[in-house]
C-alpha cells in the first residue's frame, strides 16, 4: 500500500511531503493550481521518485472546488478535459510519466455516490485511457467505473472521519477531519489491517483500500503523513516477521 496527497495546492508543507509520498495529486488550475505551482510540483516529484498525477476540479477559484458550475454536462466535461491537458503538456514536457488522475473535493464526493456525476468522471476517463482513476474506497463509482473498462485505485483517508454509508463526513461536521498525528496513525492502521473504523454516527465499517490519502491542506499534513508511513512500515514489517 502507498501514500497519496493531494498536492500543488499553495499548502505550507509541499516541499517536505514530496519526500514522505509515493504518489502526488497535482492541482490542475480548477481550484488551484497554475504553470508556476504544476512546474514545481513536477519538479519536486521528478527529485522524488514521486509519481504525478492531474487533480481537476470544479471550476471554482473562489470556493476551492466546492461549487459545481451551471451549464451543460458538456460544457463541464471540456472544462475538465481542459485542465487534464494543461497538467498534462507541464508534466510531459519537464520528463513527469503522468499515470492517474484524481478528482478534487466536491466533484470527487459528488461522483463517489451521484450517477450524473460519476458518469461524467467515466468520460474523463475514457478521454485519457493511460490513467488510472483515484476513487473512494467501496463507493459505487468503483464498481460504475470498473464496469465501464476504467482501471480504478481505490483510496482511504486516516485523516477524515467516515459516515456509516461509507461517504467522507462532511468537514462542517464536527469531528470530521482528524488532527492528531496519534488518531491518524490509529486509523491508517486500522485501514491496513482491515478492523473496523469508527463512524461519526457511532457504526463502524470496514474499508478495504489500495491507497491512503493525506491531505496536504491539513495543518497537520506533515505531521499526518509521518504518522502514516510510520503505520504502513510497522504493517510491512510486521507481515514480513509473520511470513518468515
Amino acid at each position: 500500500m502507498w501514500i497519496n496527497a493531494d498536492l500543488g495546492e499553495g499548502c505550507a508543507h509541499d516541499e517536505t511531503l514530496f519526500k514522505i509520498v509515493d504518489w502526488a495529486n497535482i492541482a490542475s488550475g480548477g481550484h488551484a493550481g497554475d504553470e508556476h505551482s504544476i512546474r514545481r510540483a513536477c519538479m519536486l516529484a521528478l527529485e522524488h521518485g514521486v509519481q504525478v498525477g492531474a487533480h481537476p476540479s470544479y471550476p471554482d477559484r473562489a470556493g476551492f472546488g466546492r461549487q459545481k458550475p451551471e451549464g451543460s454536462t458538456a460544457q463541464l466535461l471540456g472544462e475538465l478535459k481542459r485542465q487534464m491537458d494543461f497538467f498534462d503538456n507541464i508534466a510531459t514536457k519537464l520528463g513527469c510519466c503522468p499515470a492517474h488522475f484524481k478528482p478534487h473535493g466536491q466533484l470527487y464526493n459528488d461522483a463517489a455516490f451521484q450517477a450524473a456525476e460519476a458518469e461524467l468522471l467515466i468520460n474523463l476517463a475514457h478521454a485519457f485511457p493511460h490513467l488510472k482513476l483515484l476513487a473512494l474506497a467501496n463507493s459505487p463509482l468503483v464498481a460504475w467505473a470498473r464496469s465501464a473498462g476504467i482501471e480504478v485505485i481505490e483510496e482511504a483517508f486516516p485523516d477524515r472521519a467516515y459516515l456509516s454509508t461509507g461517504a467522507l463526513a462532511p468537514r462542517s461536521q464536527p469531528g470530521a477531519v482528524l488532527h492528531d498525528p496519534v488518531q491518524v496513525k490509529a486509523q491508517a492502521e486500522l485501514i491496513v489491517r482491515g478492523g473496523p473504523l469508527q463512524c461519526l454516527d457511532g457504526s463502524s465499517r470496514v474499508v478495504t483500500a489500495q491507497t491512503l490519502c493525506v491531505h496536504g491542506d491539513n495543518a497537520q499534513a506533515l505531521d499526518n503523513a509521518k504518522a502514516v508511513r510510520a503505520a504502513l512500515t510497522e504493517h510491512d514489517q510486521d507481515t514480513f516477521s509473520g511470513a518468515s
